[in-house]
């Protein structure tokens, strides 16, 4: 199955990105996110919620894509996706920092979650129930 991507623009507190994703995250189109999050970032976006209910499935490649999306809105390079394995290897260096609130995630399904947790990703972002819920904490 394909990803298919919406993008909405949210008044809240601060501008808020809302970028929904449908279908399933692998390496067939993880590069194709990360270009998108990086022309997003480009035109101005800071707070980005990534809406994961129409998320079916995750592969490491999709892990990959997350944590490159968090550094692209800190302003950091991504991950170098020449590196292979070895980027999976520094996924969860920065799941400490507390200070990564720019990126946020809503409405998972039980087996992205899964994921998520047992790879620990899941420490990095905020997580929320639904999209407003997601919307609400910004």
């Amino acid at each position: 199955m394909a990803l298919t991507t919406t993008t909405d623009e949210v008044a809240g507190r601060v501008p808020i990105t809302v970028l929904a994703l449908e279908g399933e995250l692998d390496a067939s189109n993880f590069e194709h996110l990360i270009d998108e999050v990086r022309g997003l970032y480009d035109r101005g976006t800071r707070s980005l919620l990534l809406d994961l209910g129409g998320l079916t499935f995750i592969a490491s490649s999709g892990l990959v894509a997350l944590h490159s999306i968090v550094r692209i809105l800190h302003g950091e390079q991504p991950d170098d996706l020449e590196a292979g394995w070895d980027v999976l290897h520094h996924l969860g260096d920065d799941a400490a920092d507390d200070t990564q609130r720019d990126v946020q995630l809503a409405a998972l399904q039980p087996s992205v979650s899964r994921v998520l947790q047992r790879t620990g990703m899941d420490r990095l972002f905020v997580i929320h129930e639904s999209r407003d819920a997601g919307i609400a904490a910004f």
